[in-house]
């Protein structure tokens, strides 16, 4: 008979994950605390384009919605930064081609949704909100939109139930346990520029929109549609002071001037959507024994700045399933073989998260910072054997984040090395790189 696995939380990892696990013959029940999306547009106001990469790309594919998913897609190549006089700059992501891809991301939930009801071995549950987990007998306990409590029993569950998961929460209870979250200072808030006449968009369609201002910024991303999904970050302080119409005109006038003027609906947004709060989780362990496992934001809740969050999710998805078929039903290799693959790799895309809001928020417009870009794209050109740049090994490769992260920091005294001697014309010059490449070992 075949494991009954019970998975709490049907966002896009836990349902994701219920696809692999019905492919592989396992009985699943998968429960979502919210009602069926599919029934029930997605809550506005909180959204956050996603931007779909390599990584998930990968983990798409395996289950045959990868082109489906590209087709409803917009590839962004690269970084259109607006500075506060309204001139424009350009930087590519990575070498020609490269995307990374904006994506609905209530209209990918909705498909993965669509596909495992086409699973037999598949049970969605909505409205259903986890309120205990016994997890030395694998028994989850639901409360139901009526008010009633529902009991289910399983071999085994997973918890992809989101940042504040109530399946994390039993285990943070349980001794030696570790656990923190630590809240990034800037909150955000969504707003709009939406499309112009005929749909047409009204920036530049194949790129990813950035204001950045220091201490705040705004970036857009566009959509099929024509209009553009805009997220504002920025202290909450600053958000507290902005009261009235006349405050939040004022204040995009003096920082978003060409942003504005496309943004006919700003006030209403402004006041009418949520200020979000941006959140880092990460705990330890997140297995025990065969019967539960944390499994996405449950696990490693990381802020979107570096658009991993999905992407990192899903690959959590490849590397159980990976771990699964080489274990076979031995749970407790498999869970801890996931949990060491999937651990240090977690903790670094959360700080490469954190390292790029940075970079977005001032660095993108600091001219020694644009130089050392600049530097780096000609490496990445000149010697693609020897040479990738801590974003092209994060985005368009599945390489493991902690090394993404490590070589990142390598990279930087190399480029810095370069500036310290004036050698940039050198760079093309094999036999000066050969004294250099060293720094990367």
């Amino acid at each position: 008979m075949a494991d009954k696995i019970t998975i709490i939380g049907g966002g896009l990892c836990g349902t994701l994950m219920s696809i692999y696990l019905a492919k592989r013959g396992f009985d699943i029940n998968l429960f979502e605390r919210r009602p069926d999306m599919r029934k029930n547009k997605i809550s506005a106001g909180k959204s956050i384009n996603l931007a779909l990469s390599t990584r998930g790309l990968r983990a798409l594919e395996k289950v045959g919605l990868d082109k489906e998913i590209l087709a409803d897609a917009i590839p962004m190549y690269g970084r259109m930064i607006h500075s506060k006089i309204s001139e424009l700059s350009y930087q590519p992501y990575g070498k020609e081609g490269q995307a990374i891809n904006s994506v609905s991301r209530g209209r990918l939930n909705t498909r993965l949704l669509e596909l495992a009801d086409e699973f037999e071995n598949i049970t969605l549950h909505f409205n259903t909100r986890c309120i205990d987990v016994d997890v030395e007998k694998s028994i989850s306990t639901f409360e139901l939109e009526d008010g009633s409590h529902k009991t289910v029993q399983s071999d085994r569950i997973l918890g992809t139930d989101g940042a504040f998961a109530a399946t994390r929460g039993k285990l943070q209870i349980s001794d030696r346990f570790n656990y923190s979250q630590s809240y990034l200072h800037v909150g955000y808030k969504e707003l709009e520029i939406p499309a112009g006449e005929a749909g047409s968009f009204l920036m530049e369609k194949n790129a990813l929109h950035i204001w950045p201002r220091g201490a705040f910024m705004m970036i857009a991303l566009p959509n099929p549609s024509g209009d553009f999904t805009c997220t504002l970050f920025m202290p909450f302080d600053i958000f507290d002071r902005l009261k009235t119409n006349e405050d939040v005109e004022a204040f995009f006038k003096q920082e978003y001037p060409d942003a504005v003027s496309m943004m006919p609906t700003l006030t209403h947004d402004f006041f009418k959507n949520p200020t979000s709060s941006l959140v880092t989780v990460r705990c330890f362990p997140w297995i025990k024994t065969d019967k539960i496992a944390l499994m996405g934001d449950a696990a490693h809740a990381v802020v979107p700045f570096y658009g991993q969050g999905m992407n990192c999710s899903f690959e959590d998805v490849i590397v159980m399933d990976d771990c699964i078929e080489k274990n076979g039903l031995n749970w407790i290799k498999t869970f801890e073989e996931y949990q060491s693959l999937r651990k240090p790799n977690a903790d670094a895309i959360a700080d490469l998260a954190i390292q790029n809001y940075y970079e977005m928020a001032d660095k993108v417009g600091d001219k020694h910072f644009l130089h050392k870009k600049h530097i780096e794209h000609e490496l990445c050109d000149l010697y693609p054997d020897k040479f990738k740049s801590q974003y092209e090994l994060t985005t368009f490769s599945t390489t493991p984040y902690k090394y993404a992260l490590d070589q990142g920091i390598k990279n930087n005294i190399l480029l810095e090395r370069i500036i310290a001697e004036g050698a940039e014309e050198k760079i093309k010059d094999p036999a000066y790189m050969e004294t250099l490449w060293g720094l990367l070992d």
